[in-house]
């Protein structure tokens, strides 16, 4: 009878080990998983910056989701991944264009995350003119899909520099 219970101490303390490692390897799981998750969402920041550069909006477009909000300085709000597209393809018409970007910061939980971020846009008229410069600060929210895709669902930024003429 002794052996008998010493044998059910001893495989539940086995268990217990196990559980105890096993816990131990997610969560040295999760740290891993937030640096891939942060590689992809930076990844997918270089390749809409990538596509503005080459003046793409259904590149851009691409990386939002269906109901995703667009909040440019002094405009409206605007929604959908259609709105987006028109959005950059109006600038795209009027300029050729330049984009510097880079995540300062990224943080994910569970399926949201959000990337912090500096960027500096060169516009240069496509019918004559100085190119104009401006520097901003911006924030994406983001979303991880069912196939592990990242893709935005909220972009706002703001200018650093004063408006030309108040």
């Amino acid at each position: 009878m002794f052996l008998k219970a010493l044998h059910g101490i001893s495989a539940m303390g086995s268990l217990l080990s196990l559980l105890c490692l096993m816990g131990c390897l997610q969560q040295r799981d999760a740290v891993h998983s937030d640096k891939e998750d942060v590689a992809a969402i930076t990844a997918v920041s270089k390749e809409r910056a990538d596509a503005f550069n080459q003046g793409n909006a259904a590149a851009i477009a691409a990386h939002f989701a269906e109901d995703a909000l667009l909040m440019a300085p002094d405009k409206p709000t605007l929604k959908g991944k259609a709105a987006v597209q028109s959005y950059y393809q109006q600038i795209f018409d009027e300029y050729e264009t330049a984009l510097k970007s880079t995540y300062d910061e990224v943080k994910v939980s569970g399926e949201l995350a959000y990337g912090r971020g500096f960027a500096e846009v060169f516009l240069t008229p496509k019918r004559g003119g100085q190119t104009v410069k401006s520097t901003a600060k911006y924030i994406n929210i983001m979303k991880r899909q069912t196939d592990g895709r990242w893709i935005t669902t909220h972009d706002i930024w703001n200018a650093n520099e004063p408006p030309a003429n108040p």
